[in-house]
């Protein structure tokens, strides 16, 4: 309940995993028929980079900032950087979209989204900032508990976003259980679910123990500022994508060597590799 994110917004991490969130929508998107979205730690919805938070710790300069200053950025990353364009029309940047304002700029009026917060005084900023949206229910919630209550949702396709703080030494088993379950109520629901990468081991445990699990196709896809040798630095960002729609890897396999290079451009790297295999039949 110490973490607020206000002091992160907008940096390398947010980049990675907002311009793979807007592809999975952008995917979504393809067919007419409504999708839900249901983000687990939605944090207070947008963020000011020019408050005392941000400004303290100066992160967006390295991460959005930076993208935004680049010239050609590949194609993939236009569905993200359209919505943050919009948050700062007037060409200066001071406002980032988080995933909540992101998922919203990107949704159409037959969608719907279900945002979860457990902190007290951030789940009445997201009701007061989602007030009057039909489409948007934000719940005072445990996000790892949350699916629960919301799954499966009646419009059948959609999305689960699970971004939570790792601020407890269990965060990899809280995180677990939850996909665990979340799978359980919603087989064929795409499901994002972040993790920092600061030395491999609880990584490559945590990645392991889902290999073992069976399931859906899933993928990892990671993008490193630096070789994850120190476990005391926030070296690179995490994604477990579980039933990727159709062509996403493609899209990062072109994506984050891109940010990579941009982010870090004497250190950086990036990996997309299978975690399970997709089935096939015969």
């Amino acid at each position: 309940m110490n973490y607020r994110h206000a002091f992160h917004a907008g940096n390398f991490a947010d980049v990675m995993k907002h311009a793979v969130l807007a592809l999975v929508i952008a995917s979504l998107k393809r067919k007419d028929t409504p999708f839900f979205a249901l983000d687990t730690h939605a944090g207070i919805g947008a963020y000011d980079l020019e408050a005392p938070q941000a400004d303290k710790t100066g992160e967006y300069l390295n991460g959005i900032a930076r993208v935004l200053d680049a010239d050609q950025p590949p194609a993939d990353l236009e569905p993200y950087l359209a919505v943050v364009r919009g948050w700062n029309s007037g060409g200066s940047l001071r406002r980032y979209p988080g995933s909540p304002e992101l998922v919203r700029g990107l949704m159409r009026p037959q969608d719907r989204m279900a945002l979860v917060e457990l902190h007290p005084e951030d789940v009445e900023t997201l009701r007061a900032r989602f007030h009057g949206d039909r489409r948007v229910g934000v719940h005072h919630l445990d996000g790892y508990t949350a699916a629960k209550g919301l799954l499966p949702p009646l419009e059948r396709r959609g999305l689960v976003l699970m971004d939570p703080p790792f601020e407890v030494k269990n965060e990899f088993d809280r995180l677990l259980a939850a996909l665990r379950r979340t799978r359980k109520l919603w087989p064929t629901g795409i499901i994002l679910a972040w993790y920092p990468i600061k030395g491999r081991e609880p990584v490559d445990g945590f990645l392991q123990a889902v290999a073992d699990d069976g399931g859906p196709e899933s993928l990892a896809a990671e993008l490193l500022l630096r070789p994850a040798q120190d476990p005391f630095k926030l070296n690179g960002s995490g994604l477990l994508i579980i039933n990727p729609p159709w062509q996403l890897r493609e899209s990062l396999e072109r994506l984050l060597p891109w940010l990579a290079s941009i982010m870090a451009p004497a250190t950086g790297f990036s990996t997309v590799r299978q975690v399970i295999a997709e089935k096939t039949l015969g």
